[in-house]
């Protein structure tokens, strides 16, 4: 979803405002600001969830430092140490 869908459920409520306000015509048995009031209320929650999806999958990765500390040994009894610091 993310930007597109939100895209998309804007224009489904900008549809639905005119449906619902500018059209004045009645059918028989079909009444165009029922529909244009149903446009509005799914695209407004159709632009919620997007928003909500855009916003989580936009987040900043963690950029924690991770370390790592080895001691080996060898055969002879030798020791040796590392540290090693990412980010």
């Amino acid at each position: 979803m993310g930007l597109p869908g939100m895209v998309l459920s804007a224009i489904a409520a900008v549809a639905g405002a005119i449906m619902y306000w500018a059209v004045t015509y009645q059918g028989t048995g079909f009444r165009l600001s029922t529909v244009g009031l149903i446009l509005m209320i799914a695209g407004a929650a159709g632009f919620v969830v997007s928003v909500m999806v855009f916003a989580t999958s936009r987040r900043q990765v963690s950029t924690g430092s991770h370390s790592i500390d080895r001691q080996v040994t060898d055969s002879s009894g030798g020791s040796s140490s590392l540290h090693e610091e990412s980010k």
